[in-house]
């Protein structure tokens, strides 16, 4: 039943007032939870991060979004314009979007497991991870995805509690947190290795049949 409709029958007494004030409350309490959550990961100095970087990267995109792509951190544009996926690698994976159909804020939400660049690109440590990890746990929870993109190595371990190689997780669905997980190349690492893209566009295609189905 529509939002005007219910107004129209609780103003004629035939439906409790409370059942419109619920949604209402429910989605005052959603933007209250982000509007947390973007003041919290400015702030944040739990590990070394915090001394180096120039801007966090909460992430970007729907947030009732089916679609959640994760990758693994920041690189040198993404903490500088503090959006995830941007350049070369953020054009790439616009591309790889819009071949099943997607695009970049339109169902999709792309964020990161960490919020601040790793100083020269390094690898994310494990402490790092552990102590920016909740926050990604917080997304998930508030967008509730129907399908989770695990794009690079850290992401994939990092979502899946696990030391396993790209190889060995892609062409299976996992789960994250009852939400079914996919895992895909990060698209930088596509650029690098071409032969690949074929691969990333099997593991799309087994996303898209996964949320489909």
């Amino acid at each position: 039943m529509s939002a005007r409709r219910l107004a129209i029958l609780a103003e004629m007494g035939l439906v409790p007032v409370w059942r419109l004030r619920q949604k209402s409350t429910v989605v005052a309490s959603e933007e209250s939870d982000w509007i947390r959550l973007e003041r919290e990961v400015p702030a944040c100095t739990a590990c070394a991060l915090h001394k180096s970087r120039t801007r966090t990267v909460l992430g970007v995109g729907d947030r009732h979004a089916h679609w959640l792509l994760v990758g693994e951190a920041p690189g040198a544009e993404e903490d500088r314009l503090g959006e995830p996926f941007v350049g070369q690698a953020g054009r790439l994976l616009d591309n790889m979007l819009a071949a099943i159909g997607l695009a970049r804020g339109e169902n999709v939400y792309i964020a990161n497991v960490l919020k601040c660049r790793p100083p020269g690109n390094r690898n994310p440590e494990p402490e790092e991870v552990a102590r920016c990890s909740p926050f990604l746990e917080r997304q998930v929870a508030l967008i509730q995805p129907k399908i989770i993109l695990a794009m690079g190595r850290f992401a994939a371990q990092t979502l899946l509690a696990s030391d396993a190689t790209i190889a060995s997780l892609r062409g299976r669905v996992h789960r994250y947190a009852g939400v079914p997980l996919v895992v895909t190349y990060h698209p930088a690492y596509l650029l690098r290795n071409l032969p690949d893209k074929s691969k990333a566009w099997s593991d799309l295609l087994l996303a898209r049949r996964t949320l489909n189905g």
